[in-house]
Parts: C-alpha cells; structure tokens; sequence
C-alpha cells in the first residue's frame, strides 16, 4: 500500500533536489576554475583576466568601485588586482580630473592582447567540454543556470 505524500517529505525531496543542484555548480565551478588556471598564461590569474575580459566587453571606462562591484568582491581586494594589472601593463588607471578621489581604470593594449591570449589558450578546452556534453544540452542548461544566477544576485524570484 502507497503511503500518501507529504508537505514534509515534498519539503525533504526539495531540499535534497537543492542539495545536489548546489554540490554540482559549486564542483563544476571548481573544476571550471582548475581547468582555466592551467591555461591562463603565465602569470595571469582568473581574477585578472576576469577583469580584462569585462573591460574589453564595455571598451569604456570603469571606476575600482564599479569594477568590485561587478564582481561582487570588496574595494580592497579589487585595488589589489588593478595594482597587479596596471603593473603588467594591462590597464591604466588614471584620476578623474573633476573628483581627484576618484580613479577610473581602462584597458591597455598590452591588456587587450593578455585577454586575447587567454582566450585562446583556454577555449579550445572548454569547447571540448561543450562538444563533449553536445551543444544542444548545453544550450537547455543554460535558462536555469541564467536564473540561479539571476537569484543568488538578489534579482527577481
């Protein structure tokens, strides 16, 4: 005989459903992670080309705070990569001449060509990965990874 179902074991079998969706994003991530940082060139970390790679998407300035904003970090630790960045010559980060305590940071040449580079030392891998899967898998995967993300961002739900 069928025991009737439960709010409590709908409530169990969600949280479990939550449980793996969670313990699969956060190891693919990692693993998405490993994958890229061998590649990267030498010396380039994700965070950097993170950067690189949103700047030359815009192809206009940003200040740090825009910047650590973005990419949901403190101001702090986004100084440290722009110091790290404009060191390499990847970025330039210049005052703003109406607020002297503002700065805004733009894409070099150098920084667009350290873009390009990872780019394409990485992306040979991770299209494999997306060969592998099937494209149109990874395209009906898509939506919901689009609106988990959409959620964890405090968007609408």
């Amino acid at each position: 005989m069928n025991k009737p179902v439960t709010d409590i074991d709908k409530r169990q079998a969600t949280d479990r459903l939550a449980a793996s969706l969670f313990a699969e994003v956060l190891i693919a991530e990692q693993l998405s992670r490993n994958l890229i940082s061998k590649a990267l060139p030498r010396g380039m970390q994700i965070s950097h080309f993170s950067v690189l790679n949103l700047l030359a998407h815009v192809n206009e300035e940003r200040t740090p705070a825009q910047l650590a904003e973005a990419f949901h970090i403190t101001r702090g630790a986004m100084t440290n990569t722009l110091s790290r960045l404009e060191w390499a010559g990847h970025v330039h980060i210049r005052p703003d001449w109406d607020d002297a305590r503002r700065k805004f940071v733009s894409i070099s040449t150098a920084g667009r060509s350290a873009r390009d580079a990872a780019i394409a030392a990485f992306m040979p891998l991770i299209a494999e990965v997306v060969r592998d899967i099937g494209a149109d898998r990874v395209r009906s995967a898509l939506p919901v990874l689009r609106e988990l993300r959409i959620r964890l961002e405090g968007g609408p739900g």
